[in-house]
């Protein structure tokens, strides 16, 4: 027997299958195993004892499996000088049951075992049986980019399982069964839409050619799930991997729909093990070199942070009679309410507060459900609609950046009898001509003269004067409080920060928002001189994130900063970009600030980000897509012009797919996708995906 050192161990624990690799030092695939996983009789995930292997436990059957195909290698686990695990069934329990040295990302396996055989891929589908993966070596960018399938299982291979059980045959033998002539179509949306079609069809038309529409709709839904990365990859060889990658129909429509070579390699069920035992070689060699310190930060407590949560009690709690309730939506200006000595009830923040709680977030949701307002619905406004807040005096909405909030208003306005007492400023999108200006301030003079007359008072033009001044004010604190994070190394988590989200504030217009960024300013001072005595700029990654996070549960901004170690240096959602308001013309200002904030037009939007990436030397962006591209403000149309203006820069983009409100539709790739973002970061930095390397001086082996 060889010496131990020479043997590495990739395990990949999936949905539906358990794959292993064994590799020697000279990179020699010694023995595999591909099996289908099941539960046990027991029902148990992991005994509370101490395991002894006996597989009665679902984490038992594991390491029994792993000690088993160990012992038809010929090796014991004292024979492994390294494993690597990867796969959705790696879960914090896993390490009591299989001793492994790392965990990496299913993308990242995956092109470590392509490139395994062939070293100058650059393009891979992976298809499992809970999702489907793209993976595209982007030249410019010097790095590995990716895109996963969503919630639907109609990509993956529990789709191809549904039908062949539907159908009576085995999944094995579904590709020699296909009639690759027959026209017949099945939906491509879901799974479930396409099983519908197959039973309408079951009893009026050959099974082969039930078999080839079955297996032409699950390589068009693979390719809608995460095909946008090969749009301008046209006759590009392209590695199919995974256990779909065994259905030779699939791939033989997979090459009719993208015009490439789909190349089908020797070892595709296991490619993620592959690639895991070329990771654990690789990683036992760089053990003692990585430099496993996280990033720190000052650790004075914010000041700022209470009087942001106790200005935002005032606001949302206060039943201050004397002071006519106002609805507001995002994007109204606030300098006006405040001018008119108003409460301010801004909607969609209400709703975000109000999302913390879980059960009543449930609850609110079906009573919107009842109301008839499904998950087409922005969740947002169905929690909106399942709430009871305050009949407002008056409401105030704009019609962009979201028509469907608008219409929601109206509905809420209607529902309470106040129809008369509601308002929506008709905005033009990406517009920012004298003329869109001279429209919205229009629009708002006409909404000053209906609150006057609801009110019984006159709006007080010096106050409304005063409100733009002390808005200025803030907006010059915001500024400089973003030029020091662009500036510095990371100054507070962003995982905090982005609760700020300053430009959404109630409070422009009060001398409370002036207070409360004077005080962030003068932490930030302090936690820049306290940064920049232990790292440098660019000792880190530095991320923006876009958009909004995910109010229910903060676990994936904490994982990318804690767990991963790539820290958020700056979010959209506290740019402060338009010029100071002039108090003497206080409409046409507000009017330039709501054309300038960006929300409304998708093309300004990237610009800005194209323009603080140089500044501020971002290495990734994130874009958290509520409501899985339906939301207006994170919608395909942004999405694609984003993708395209950060391709310009060569700044790579991790799109998480998600609802910020609804955890019951949250995806279950969305770690997979945090993990393979930076671990693709990491080998651009550093050489390597595991990390920097102490002193940088490190050689780095090859996969």
């Amino acid at each position: 027997m060889e010496d131990s050192s020479k043997y590495y161990l990739g395990i990949d624990i999936g949905s539906t299958t358990f794959k292993a690799v064994v590799l020697s030092e000279d990179g020699q695939v010694l023995h595999t195993t591909y099996q289908r996983t099941k539960p046990v009789e027991s029902g148990a995930i992991a005994c509370s004892g101490r395991c002894s292997a006996c597989g009665r436990c679902n984490m038992g059957a594991i390491k029994k499996t792993v000690n088993e195909f160990l012992a038809n290698a010929g090796l014991t686990t004292d024979m492994i000088a390294c494993t690597v695990v990867t796969g959705s069934q790696i879960v914090e329990d896993t390490k009591r049951f299989i001793n492994f040295d790392f965990q990496v990302s299913e993308v990242s396996a995956h092109v470590a075992g392509a490139k395994h055989y062939y070293p100058d891929v650059n393009a891979i589908i992976d298809c499992g049986g809970q999702d489907s993966k793209c993976m595209i070596y982007n030249e410019k960018m010097g790095m590995w980019l990716s895109m996963m399938s969503g919630v639907c299982a109609a990509g993956t291979g529990s789709y191809l399982d549904s039908v062949a059980a539907k159908l009576g045959v085995p999944v094995e033998e579904i590709s020699s069964k296909v009639n690759y002539s027959a026209d017949l179509e099945f939906s491509s949306v879901c799974a479930v839409l396409s099983a519908t079609s197959i039973n309408k069809f079951k009893n009026r038309v050959p099974i082969s050619d039930l078999l080839a529409g079955a297996c032409r709709a699950q390589a068009r839904t693979i390719l809608n799930g995460v095909g946008q990365l090969l749009l301008h990859q046209p006759g590009k060889k392209i590695l199919f991997q995974g256990g779909v990658a065994s259905n030779q129909a699939v791939a033989h429509y997979l090459r009719e729909i993208t015009g490439s070579e789909i190349v089908i390699p020797e070892h595709h069920q296991v490619m993620g093990a592959l690639g895991a035992a070329c990771l654990a070689r690789q990683f036992n060699h760089l053990k003692g070199q990585l430099d496993t310190a996280k990033v720190e930060y000052e650790p004075t407590p914010q000041k700022s942070v209470q009087m942001r949560v106790n200005a935002t009690k005032r606001d949302f709690l206060s039943r201050d009679k004397s002071k006519p309730l106002v609805w507001r939506n995002l994007f109204f200006p606030t300098e006006i309410l405040h001018a008119f000595g108003t409460r301010i009830l801004t909607l969609e923040t209400y709703a975000a507060l109000f999302g913390r709680n879980t059960k009543r977030v449930k609850a609110a949701l079906d009573i919107a459900a009842r109301k008839g307002f499904d998950q087409q619905t922005c969740s947002f406004l169905r929690v909106l609609e399942g709430m009871q807040p305050e009949t407002p005096a008056f409401a105030v909405s704009t019609s962009q950046p979201c028509q469907q909030g608008e219409r929601i208003f109206a509905d809420l306005a209607g529902d309470l009898n106040f129809e008369d007492r509601y308002y929506s400023l008709q905005t033009p999108i990406g517009n920012d001509s004298e003329m869109a200006v001279e429209q919205i301030a229009e629009g708002l003079e006409q909404a000053i003269n209906k609150m006057e007359k609801v009110f019984g008072t006159k709006l007080d033009k010096g106050r409304l004067e005063e409100a733009c001044d002390l808005s200025n004010q803030a907006a010059e604190y915001s500024r400089k409080c973003n030029q020091l994070r662009w500036t510095s190394p990371p100054l507070i988590r962003g995982s905090e920060a982005v609760y700020n989200s300053v430009i959404f504030s109630q409070l422009w217009g009060k001398k409370e928002l002036v207070d409360i960024q004077k005080a962030y300013y003068e932490e930030l001072l302090q936690k820049k001189e306290w940064a920049e005595k232990r790292m440098k700029i660019e000792d880190t990654h530095r991320l923006i994130w876009l958009h909004l996070p995910p109010f229910y549960n903060s676990k994936y901004l904490d994982f990318i900063e804690n767990t991963c170690n790539a820290p958020i240096v700056f979010e959209e959602t506290n740019f402060v970009g338009w010029k100071n308001l002039n108090p003497m013309d206080p409409l046409r200002s507000l009017a330039r600030k709501m054309l300038s904030s960006g929300f409304l037009d998708p093309l300004l939007r990237v610009n800005y980000v194209t323009k603080l990436a140089q500044i501020a030397k971002f290495t990734g962006c994130v874009l958290y897509t509520h409501g899985f591209g339906r939301c207006s403000m994170a919608d395909r149309p942004f999405t694609k012009r984003l993708r395209e203006g950060l391709e310009k820069i060569g700044l790579p983009l991790l799109l998480l797919e998600g609802d910020c409100m609804d955890a019951s539709i949250d995806p279950c790739s969305t770690v997979t996708k945090i993990s393979s973002f930076v671990e693709s970061l990491n080998l651009k930095k550093y050489g390597n995906l595991f990390g920097r390397l102490l002193n940088g001086s490190a050689t780095v082996p090859s996969l």
